[in-house]
C-alpha cells in the first residue's frame, strides 16, 4: 500500500518577537499545502494543532514557551448564555451568505476599517488589496467567505457589516479570520456573533467542532475565546476537555486573594 500523499517537508521561522505575550520571542513550525491531497493534509494537521494561512499549514514551535493551546467549541453540545442569546436576537435580521472565496473591494474596505480599530498596530495593518487577495484566494482547501449584510433594500444586498474566512473541513468548520465593522453603535458584539453563526453552521450541518485557533490564557486580545462552552484543548492526550479560565475571573481570584 502506498501513502495517500507523501510525509511532507517541514521549516522553521527565524525567531520573532510574540505578538500576545511581552517579552517572548515566538518561532513557528510549517509547511506547504500543495497537491490532489492537499485538503487531506490540511485536516491531518489540523486535528494536531496546524492552522492555515494561503496554501501554507503552521503552528507555534517555541523552544521556551507552550502558551499557545489550540481550542475548538463542540458545536453540537454547545449551550448559549442569556447573553449571547440576546445578541442571536440583536443581528437576527442579517443576512449571511457563505460566498466562493473571492475578495472584493466591500470587503477589502470592511477588513482596512476593522484593522484600523482593532489592530492599527499590527502585522496586517500595511495589507493592501493584493495582500488581500492572496489571503483569502489562494486556498487549495474548501474555503468560504461567509458574510454578513443588513437587509437587503428593493432587491439590492444590503451593507456588508462582517465577514469570515472559513474552511469547511469533514469535522467542522475552521475560523481561519473575521473581520467586522467595529463603528457600528447599533451593531455591538458582530465579532461574537460570527462565531456563534459558525457554532450554529456546523451544528445544523451534523459537524462536530468549531475550531477557534490558538488561545494564550491571561492573553486579552485571547480571551474572547472562552466565552464558548464546552471547549476543547489540544495537549499532550489529545484533545480533552476544560474550563479556560476568564480574564474575568482571573482578576477576581486575584483581588480577593490579595
Amino acid at each position: 500500500m502506498s501513502a495517500p500523499f507523501r510525509f511532507p517537508k517541514f521549516f522553521v521561522t527565524s525567531p520573532a518577537p510574540c505578538p500576545y505575550l511581552p517579552g517572548k520571542v515566538e518561532r513557528k513550525v510549517f509547511t506547504e499545502l500543495s497537491g490532489h491531497h492537499a485538503g487531506e493534509l490540511n485536516e491531518a494537521l489540523g486535528r494536531i494543532g496546524f492552522r492555515r494561512s494561503q496554501s501554507v499549514a503552521y503552528r507555534p514551535s517555541c523552544i521556551d514557551c507552550q502558551a499557545c493551546v489550540s481550542v475548538r467549541v463542540a458545536a453540537s453540545e454547545f449551550a448559549s448564555t442569556a447573553t449571547q442569546r440576546k445578541l442571536m436576537k440583536r443581528h437576527a435580521d442579517l443576512e449571511v451568505t457563505a460566498c466562493k472565496p473571492w475578495t472584493t473591494e466591500e470587503q477589502f474596505d470592511l477588513l482596512r476599517r476593522y484593522l484600523a480599530v482593532r489592530h492599527p498596530g499590527g502585522g496586517m495593518a500595511e495589507m493592501d488589496d493584493n495582500d488581500f487577495a492572496d489571503m483569502v484566494e489562494q486556498t487549495p482547501v474548501r474555503t468560504y467567505v461567509v458574510e454578513y449584510r443588513e437587509p437587503s433594500v428593493d432587491g439590492r444586498p444590503g451593507r456588508l457589516v462582517g465577514a469570515c474566512l472559513s474552511d469547511q473541513q469533514s469535522d467542522g468548520l475552521s475560523m481561519i479570520y473575521s473581520f467586522f465593522d467595529p463603528n457600528l453603535a447599533d451593531r455591538k458584539g458582530l465579532g461574537t456573533f460570527i462565531i456563534l453563526d459558525h457554532i450554529q453552521r456546523a451544528a445544523r450541518a451534523g459537524l462536530p467542532y468549531v475550531y477557534l485557533g490558538y488561545w494564550v490564557e491571561g492573553s486579552e486580545r485571547m480571551a474572547y475565546k472562552a466565552k464558548f462552552r464546552p471547549m476543547e484543548r489540544l495537549g499532550r492526550d489529545g484533545w480533552k476537555r476544560f474550563e479556560p479560565k476568564t480574564l474575568t475571573t482571573v482578576a477576581a481570584v486575584s483581588s480577593t486573594a490579595g
